[in-house]
């Protein structure tokens, strides 16, 4: 019988030396690879026997079997597959470049049986992975087409055994001689390899053993056809697969074919993750390839204003890297990104408008990410996603979208209406909105510190121009009459105006006179690009102490403190200016510089 000792290519045992030392990061990737090329082994023999009745019985059950020599420190991954002859061990294991899975996939590409088959791995690179690991592999093949078995033996020190032997039965056993190192010996732990199985191979078309128990589930939830599966069935998979113990609020089962072809199975939480919102939380779905496990956090697939969607896409046709480890950056990929982006957003819009009251949940756990969608590159994105923004409407109290705002808008109204603040009921008290619920107009409440910088973004919605109603340059007097009358106020008290400025020096840009307060007596309004809120935003951030509005103190020429502001002697006036302007900041929601000074000045006032 035929027995030689071989050296590896020169550019096989370069690879060796990378396989063990760089291409892959994580040692337990080695069943992974072990285990998808006994599948293709099964796979061959299964398609091969379509035309050649004599490969395997009908009744054969075609299996993968991993064990455990803890004596001899060995770990055995067999399949009763197809096998390798003496020739094909030589081709597919001492030539790296050579790939038996890569060129039998090449000879059934245009095979109308094709569908048959559907071989994962490439026997000649990820197999040397298990040199991670192993001191020595001992692999042990019989092909069905031949009479001899291979044993192949290496230390992966650049040559290698190969040699014929009496083999009763088909297929290949490939044995580990694992290293004598701590980290590495935790692997011949079978609760571990059952664990990487349920990992990276649980769904692997064939029954996995570990002695008489099948490790692996064989069928993927998302390759059953929709028609059989539950919501009680999808939900189940969710919160054992990502770890929730609620149900989602959505899922969505996709399956792309044509000139795209992959599986995706989506779902949104119900509650925002604890470390939703922290520098820990990691975006991305999970990845497989022929129902293989590639990676657990895929970034590419999920735009960052989507982070909150998790599940997983299985592709197989997706071109991977020599380790299945990194994706090489590809048009498939992004494709696939793509279309999963456009799905999302159709899914969503229609949950606005068909399941109001889960998407409001949705959106109360998870809109800040929309939102700063809409804010991130520019407003790049705003485009396709405005249609998702929904705020608290004065009307009613409760969510609209910016369409349905545009749509109740009055005939002569040209602007969309907003005022932000800390809560909803606190807007409801402020003077010019009370004033525009007297007139039937419509206002968002905008309560999270971020919403005005998406309205700054949007810019226009259905060229419908968006403004606060906290500018200084806010204007709702009905008729020219009214506004020549507070033309004239403020020409008969010009003086008076021109003082308080002095007297609040840097603190306000102007003062102003407007008659549509209602019962306050003052508020403040902004000016320019800065506003109030995205003042108090900002100033949160270490760095932008300095990055103040251009304050406006508006006074309401009806009140009874405007008529003693104007028959009072300046220390008056300037006690009362003082405390004016403190009470409009406080009405926008900034905090009392010092609390026992405005006291002491309102309590001298009053006495």
């Amino acid at each position: 019988m035929r027995k030689e000792e071989k050296k590896f290519q020169t550019e096989t045992k370069e690879l060796l030396n990378l396989m063990i030392h760089s291409i892959y990061t994580h040692k337990e990737i080695f069943l992974r690879e072990l285990i998808s090329n006994s599948s293709d082994a099964l796979d061959k023999l299964k398609f091969n026997s379509l035309t050649n009745n004599n490969l395997m019985s009908k009744d054969e059950k075609l299996e993968i079997k991993v064990s455990i020599d803890e004596k001899n420190k060995n770990i055995i991954i067999e399949d009763n597959g197809i096998g390798m002859t003496y020739e094909e061990v030589e081709e597919n294991i001492g030539t790296i470049a050579k790939s038996g899975s890569k060129e039998f996939r090449n000879s059934i590409k245009d095979n109308e049986k094709k569908s048959e088959v559907d071989i994962i791995g490439q026997f000649g690179v990820g197999f040397y992975s298990a040199f991670m690991i192993a001191d020595k592999i001992i692999l042990e093949t019989k092909s069905s087409m031949a009479e001899k078995g291979v044993r192949w033996t290496s230390s992966g020190d650049g040559s290698y055994e190969i040699e014929e032997i009496e083999k009763k039965d088909r297929g290949t056993k490939i044995i580990l001689l694992i290293r004598d190192k701590k980290e590495d010996l935790e692997f011949l732990e079978e609760n571990k390899l059952k664990s990487l199985i349920k990992k990276y191979s649980d769904y692997v078309r064939y029954s996995i053993l570990i002695g008489e128990e099948i490790v692996n589930s064989t069928k993927p939830i998302w390759k059953i056809p929709k028609s059989e599966l539950t919501t009680e069935k999808y939900n189940e998979f969710y919160k054992t697969t990502f770890h929730d113990w609620e149900d989602p609020i959505y899922h969505s089962h996709i399956q792309v074919q044509g000139n795209l072809e992959y599986t995706a199975l989506l779902y949104i939480p119900s509650k925002t993750p604890y470390d939703f919102y922290t520098k820990d939380f990691k975006k991305g779905l999970q990845l497989y390839s022929k129902n293989v496990f590639i990676m657990d956090k895929c970034e590419e697939l999920i735009p960052e204003y989507f982070s909150f969607v998790k599940g997983l896409v299985d592709c197989d046709t997706l071109s991977l890297n020599i380790s299945r480890e990194i994706l090489q950056k590809n048009t498939e990929l992004q494709a696939i990104a793509k279309h999963l982006e456009k799905k999302i957003i159709n899914e969503l819009e229609k949950m606005i408008k068909n399941d109001r009251e889960n998407y409001i949940k949705i959106w109360e756990s998870f809109g800040r990410n929309i939102k700063f969608g809409i804010q991130d590159m520019f407003g790049m994105n705003k485009e396709k996603l405005q249609n998702l923004l929904i705020f608290i409407s004065s009307k009613e109290d409760k969510y609209i979208t910016l369409k349905e705002y545009v749509e109740n808008m009055k005939e002569d109204q040209n602007e969309i209406y907003y005022i932000t603040g800390e809560s909803v009921e606190i807007l409801k008290g402020h003077p010019k909105v009370k004033n525009l619920l007297n007139k039937g107009i419509e206002v968002f409440y905008l309560i999270d510190k971020i919403d005005e910088f998406s309205m700054k973004t949007l810019g226009l919605y259905e060229e419908k121009k968006f403004k606060s109603i906290n500018d200084s340059d806010f204007n709702l007097e009905e008729t020219e009459e009214t506004k020549e009358k507070v033309k004239e106020i403020e020409k008969e008290n010009e003086t008076l105006l021109s003082k308080i400025v002095d007297i609040l020096g840097g603190k306000i840009k102007e003062v102003k006179i407007n008659s549509t307060l209602g019962e306050s007596a003052v508020t403040i309004s902004a000016k320019g690009e800065i506003s109030l809120e995205m003042e108090k935003t900002l100033g949160e951030i270490p760095g932008n102490e300095a990055v103040k509005a251009e304050k406006v103190l508006e006074l309401n020429p009806e009140h009874p403190i405007f008529k003693k502001l104007q028959s009072s002697n300046d220390e008056e006036i300037k006690k009362l200016v003082e405390i004016l302007y403190t009470q409009g900041m406080i009405i926008e929601g900034f905090p009392i510089v010092n609390p026992i000074e405005f006291v002491n000045k309102v309590n001298s006032f009053i006495k």
